[in-house]
This record gives C-alpha cells, structure tokens and sequence, in this order.
C-alpha cells in the first residue's frame, strides 16, 4: 500500500459487470481533476488470442480439462504484482495493452488479439486504476492484494452472471451456446481457486441480485435490468462508512446487516458516486502536496 502513489482495483469475473463500475471511478476522476493511470487486465494474460487457442488445445490433448483465463498459468500474476508494487514506490512501472478489435488495434498496426509491446507507463499520474480478474489475487507464489489501497469486489449471483456472460458472449462474440457452458464449466474450477476468494479481500463489494426468474440461466434471452434488481453492497470495516447519510439520499434503501445495504438496482450508480468519490477524495489528501 502507498500513501504517495496509490493503487485503486476493480476485479470481477469475465461478464460480472466490472466495466460499469470502471465508468463510474472515470467520472468521478473527471469530475475530481484526477489523473489516473488505467491499467486493463486483459494485458496481464499470458497468451494474445491465437496462443491460448493453442494452448488450450495442448492442454485438452493432456486432459487438462481446467484450463483458462482464470487460472495461475494463463496469466502473469507476478508480473501484475510487480506493476502494483512498482507504482507504489515509485509512481510508475511496466504495462501493455491487448487490442480486443480492430478499433482497438488499428492505431497499433496490429492484428486483434494481440499484445502492445511492454511500456513504461508515464510519470506524472494522481494513482493506478486497475480493471479485472485478479485485483486481489492471492497464491502460494504472489500477493497482489497487499500492494492495493482500495478493492472493489464486482460480483452478481452466479446466474446472473452466467446470463450476462451466455447473452454477452453469442450476441458480441458469436459463440454458440454450447461453446459458452463450455466454457463455463472448463473455468469452474478456477473459478473457486482464484476468483470467488478474493472477495473476501475486498474493502467494498457490489452484487447485484435479480428480483425475476433466472432458475435456468441458459435459456434466458435477456438480462434482468436495473430496475429489476437490488443491489447489495457490504463494506470490509462498516465503521467509516456514513450510512444514515447513504439511507437519506438513497431512497428505498435499507441495511440488511451492520455491514451491508441494499438499493435498487437503478440507484447502483449513484451509490458508487456517493460511496467511492469520498474514498478516492481521502486518498488523494493523503498524499504529499507537490511543491512548484
């Protein structure tokens, strides 16, 4: 952790929704004048698109049914901690990007799923913001959540999640239904290892609870909206968190326990204004005042 250059991480499971939650801490650094280093995820997996299709089928061909984007081998965790480390000493370190499309990897010259070469990132930045799978990741080999200053955990019900992911993935991407439970259930296993724990590191965690049907997730044809959901939202140390304030503004609200309230689905984003602007604003009068 570092009071000079902090590190603020998002991470969720691929389709728990983590994007809205990004677009949020973006408005808040704009609306605040704040000068955040985005780092992505995705650039932190160990293959670009063509590798760990390959990849995978080496590790069929060796019955390694388990293997995916969400476990310790397809992934540079070491790598991400150093990056978390790095920036907290010193207010840089080492990134890259990977090019999702071809908007994304035009200016590049590049093929879509690919990687951007390794890059300092630029000096001069207010904090490190961190979106995806492993922000507070923990194995017997890396610790990236103790270099973190702030974790936000992004994490609907597993049908809910599913459902996004199963429309996300045959609407966006193309894919069968059968290709994604395939891949569903080949990620299950790390799914339990590496994702579902990290949210019991997490110093805020928002899951998103439909108030509809979502028995059989893969037969859904859309996903519950915000208005047909609460949200629940638990917080690690409740002591510091106003919450007669959080009731008055956000109404139909009510705590469920004395570490967690619920709001209706439509009001997640004013409560992540109204929960996150006053923590990043902390952050930042932590650090040293620069001299001119």
């Amino acid at each position: 952790m570092s009071v000079k250059h902090p590190v603020v991480a998002i991470t969720g499971s691929s389709g728990a929704g983590t994007s809205s939650v990004t677009r949020t801490f973006q408005e808040i650094f704009r609306r605040e004048g704040i000068n955040a280093a985005v780092v992505e995820g995705d650039a932190f997996h160990r293959y670009d698109r063509d590798e760990m299709k390959a990849a995978m089928a080496e590790a069929e061909q060796n019955r390694n049914v388990r293997f995916s984007h969400f476990g310790e081998e397809a992934n540079l965790l070491k790598e991400l901690e150093t990056l978390f480390r790095e920036y907290g000493e010193t207010g840089v370190g080492t990134v890259r990007r990977y090019l999702h499309d071809e908007a994304e990897a035009k200016p590049y010259g590049q093929p879509p799923g690919t990687f951007t070469p390794w890059e300092e990132l630029a000096p001069g930045s207010d904090l490190l913001f961190y979106e995806g799978l492993h922000g507070a990741a923990v194995t017997s080999t890396v610790d990236v959540a103790r270099y973190t200053d702030l974790l936000v955990g992004v994490v609907p019900i597993i049908n809910l999640e599913w459902i996004q992911k199963v429309i996300r993935d045959k609407t966006e991407r193309g894919y069968s239904s059968e290709a994604v439970i395939d891949t569903i259930l080949r990620r299950m296993p790390d799914y339990v290892t590496y994702i579902c724990p990290q949210f019991s590191r997490t110093y805020v965690n928002f899951q998103r609870v439909p108030t509809v049907d979502t028995s059989n997730p893969f037969i859904a044809r859309t996903i519950p909206t915000a208005d047909e959901s609460f949200v629940v939202i638990r917080f690690a140390d409740p002591k510091v968190i106003d919450f007669p304030y959080l009731l008055s503004m956000l109404h139909d609200s009510f705590m469920s326990r004395s570490n967690c309230i619920v709001v209706p689905g439509g009001k997640m984003e004013l409560a992540m204004q109204l929960i996150f602007t006053p923590l990043i604003l902390r952050l930042m009068d932590k650090r040293p005042k620069r001299s001119y």
